[in-house]
């Protein structure tokens, strides 16, 4: 067997993966570790999950599913695309949904991961309640409602402890249907930003900063009309790929063709299941506000990406109070980017971004590769002194620590 490594193949961990089958065996392995960190589905692209003591897994705990008037409770090791059918089931939904319904929901709420959509927070923002297991081994239960810490631990890269389960908002099931459009006028993502992305539930452009032309995926409630051109764009003679040059076999159906909500809002489809992806990501959050500007700068950028890009996604988030969200405090533009898997070269062109965007207050994705360091991580996000403060609160001896954090996140 070989050594374990993330999706991406960037990262090989340092420690076996143990995978517990009950929550008392797992309070147990916490209660005696000195070091631990929990591994989800391996979709980070840092060394966020890595540690040299006992790396965890949640995939083996007993399934929980429980579907109640407005929420769902669900074990935290769970798959998206697990907990979605089932409230399609039972006529519930999420709000929103990442790209990849592959991911684990404890791992995905954990680092801030987001779908898109003018009123759509992150999938974090979802949660009303949280289980975790801290490091005496006790489980701690806090809630939206109740708790104040409840701020800082759903967005907490596993520094508080193991979840073990999250209470989700719902709503009543609905249907969506996803049009994309070729062919709009780079020029336009910025001109007519509000018009772009109020013109669907979720709406994703895709660009590499150099084609003239940016390709959007608008994903509209059921019955909502759509134009064969619009803002100079005309629909796709056939079904696409974020990535143009790539097959959109995996992807959701398009065309206008109405479906559930759980099979239009990813990009991809369950049955698909993703291989190791020859590719790294990074993010940057910047205020809504000031899109216009941040979208002059990465086109400025365009040259320098070239060499390294296989393509960059825009979104928005709304905002939310999470004390690490990437959205906290303000409504959000969400810039993403898919590099080729070189870190070597890559890194110089996220340094470039950086010196671009964090000067607009773009705040780095916790899960992807940047360069920032932790006083300007400080800067970025205004809760991280709180946040930390937290972490010494339940974790006093620095149990869930690693590099990642002793260097991002320094007690």
């Amino acid at each position: 067997m070989g050594a374990l490594t993330n999706w991406a193949g960037n990262i090989t961990f340092s420690a076996e993966v143990q995978a517990p089958v009950s929550v008392p065996e797992l309070q147990e392995l916490v209660k005696s570790a000195e070091q631990l960190r929990v591994l989800g589905t391996g979709h980070s692209f840092n060394r966020i999950a890595d540690t040299d003591g006992t790396l965890v897994s949640v995939a083996a705990l007993p399934k929980e599913i429980s579907i109640a008037e407005d929420t769902v409770t669900v074990s935290a090791g769970l798959r998206y695309g697990e907990v979605t059918a089932a409230l399609q089931a039972e006529g519930r939904a999420l709000h929103n949904l990442g790209s990849l319904p592959h991911i684990s929901v404890a791992g995905a709420c954990s680092t801030g991961t987001h779908g898109s959509g003018d009123t759509n927070g992150t999938l974090a923002s979802a949660v009303s309640a949280i289980t975790f297991i801290g490091a005496d081994g006790e489980l701690v239960t806090l809630t939206r409602d109740v708790d104040p810490d409840f701020l800082g631990s759903v967005i907490s890269l596993g520094a508080l402890g193991v979840t073990v389960q999250l209470q989700l908002d719902t709503r009543p099931a609905y249907e969506i249907s996803q049009v994309v459009y070729d062919g709009l006028p780079v020029a336009r993502l910025g001109a007519d930003f509000e018009e772009i992305f109020a013109s669907a539930y979720s709406v994703s452009a895709f660009t590499d900063w150099v084609d003239p032309d940016v390709m959007v995926w608008r994903k509209m409630r059921a019955g909502t009309p759509y134009e064969p051109s619009w803002l100079g764009a005309r629909i796709a003679d056939g079904a696409r790929h974020p990535i143009k040059s790539m097959p959109a076999d995996f992807a959701t159906q398009q065309g206008g063709v109405v479906g559930p909500w759980n099979e239009r809002l990813p990009h991809f489809r369950l049955e698909f299941t993703p291989s190791n992806g020859e590719e790294l990501q990074s993010e940057y959050f910047v205020p809504r506000a000031v899109a216009a500007q941040a979208f002059e700068e990465l086109k400025a950028l365009g040259e320098r990406m070239a060499s390294v890009i296989q393509i960059s996604e825009v979104r928005t988030v709304a905002a939310d109070d999470l004390w690490l969200s990437p959205s906290q405090g303000r409504d959000t533009v969400a810039l993403h980017f898919t590099w080729i898997q070189d870190e070597t070269a890559v890194r110089p062109v996220v340094a470039a971004i950086e010196d671009a965007l964090l000067p607009l207050g773009a705040r780095p994705h916790w899960g992807k590769v940047f360069t920032a360091d932790a006083a300007a991580l400080r800067d970025c996000y205004p809760k991280v002194p709180d946040f930390v403060a937290l972490a010494a609160k339940y974790d006093p001896a620095g149990k869930f620590r690693n590099d990642y954090l002793n260097t991002y996140l320094p007690a």
